[in-house]
């Protein structure tokens, strides 16, 4: 297991965006996400990762998503469900090769269809990608 603190993982929290204080709330967590990216938002927030049955308001959804998991659309329109009107999504994808892999044509067709935007796409270690989503009227200013 990688800590947070190492080199790979220096800064995934400001790339992220996360700030302390906020509020993240994590979807799509299973025995193969990154933990370190889990250890390093948890230690800027200063707080654990709330779970996908917190229903209360969040500035920022990390959602893991792997080609088996169903629709995204419908993923999504759950996660704008508590997401602040400035909040971001950030879709974390298996990297190309990795089991569970997810097109990016896939991510770029759910998107415009719930009212997002796909704004960014980084990489938050050595297996997974994320994408940055915001509300459309967000991503005009």
């Amino acid at each position: 297991m990688v800590a947070a603190g190492d080199a790979d993982y220096n800064g995934v929290a400001d790339r992220l965006g996360v700030k302390p204080d906020m509020v993240v709330q994590e979807i799509g967590w299973d025995e193969d996400v990154d933990e370190a990216v889990r250890a390093a938002i948890e230690e800027r927030i200063g707080d654990e990762l709330l779970d996908e049955e917190a229903d209360e308001v969040v500035d920022i959804v990390l959602m893991w998503w792997r080609s088996d998991d169903g629709d995204l659309g419908d993923a999504l329109v759950d996660a704008r469900a508590t997401l602040d009107e400035n909040g971001v999504i950030w879709v974390l994808t298996p990297k190309t090769g990795q089991p569970g892999h997810v097109e990016p044509s896939d991510i770029a067709e759910a998107v415009p269809t719930v009212g997002l935007s796909q704004t960014s796409n980084l990489s938050v270690g050595p297996e997974w990608m994320a994408t940055r989503l915001v509300p459309r009227a967000k991503s005009r200013r």
